[in-house]
C-alpha cells in the first residue's frame, strides 16, 4: 500500500537560484527547519546521510540513495527502513519555471511498505507540516 504527500510553494526567484540553494546541503542547518543536515554530494547514485526533525516529533537519521538528479529541475532519493518493503520513502523535489523570474517548488514523498498503514496517521500530519515549514524557509532563504 502506497501513500503520498504533496506540497508546493511559489518563489520569487529563478529556477537556477532555487536549485543552487536546494543542492547546497552544507548550509541546510542554517535555514532548513525540517531537513537539518545532509551529508554527501548531490550526484546520481550517491548515498546520503540525512537527519530530519519533524515538528513535534523525534529526529531521525536515514541513508537514502539519490535516484534522479536533473540540474535545475529535480532531485529524488529513496530511503528505506531495514529492508525493502518494510517502510520505503521516495522523496522528490521538483522545480518548475513560472516565468517572470518565478518558480514553483514542489516537495513530494511516496511512502510504501508494510508499516505505512500503521504509521500513516501521525506520519502524514507531522511530515506535511515539516514539508510546509521547509518550503517557507526555502522561499525566505532564496528571496532574501
Amino acid at each position: 500500500m502506497a501513500k503520498a504527500l504533496d506540497t508546493h510553494i511559489e518563489i520569487n526567484a529563478s529556477t537556477e537560484t532555487v536549485w543552487q540553494v536546494l543542492i547546497d546541503f552544507g548550509r541546510y542547518s542554517q535555514w532548513n527547519p525540517f531537513i537539518r543536515s545532509v551529508r554527501g554530494e548531490a550526484k546520481q547514485g550517491e548515498k546520503l546521510e540525512v537527519f530530519i526533525q519533524p515538528p513535534g516529533g523525534s529526529g531521525m537519521l536515514f541513508r537514502p540513495v539519490i535516484l534522479t538528479l536533473k540540474p535545475g529541475c529535480e532531485l529524488r532519493w529513496l530511503g528505506r527502513f531495514l529492508l525493502p518493503g518494510i517502510f520505503d520513502g521516495e522523496h522528490q523535489f521538483q522545480i518548475e519555471p513560472l516565468g517572470d523570474n518565478r518558480t514553483r517548488f514542489i516537495q513530494r514523498e511516496v511512502f510504501s511498505g508494510l508499516l505505512v498503514p500503521f504509521l500513516w496517521s501521525s506520519l502524514s500530519r507531522r511530515t506535511r507540516q515539516g514539508f510546509e515549514e521547509m518550503n517557507r524557509a526555502l522561499k525566505m532563504q532564496v528571496e532574501q
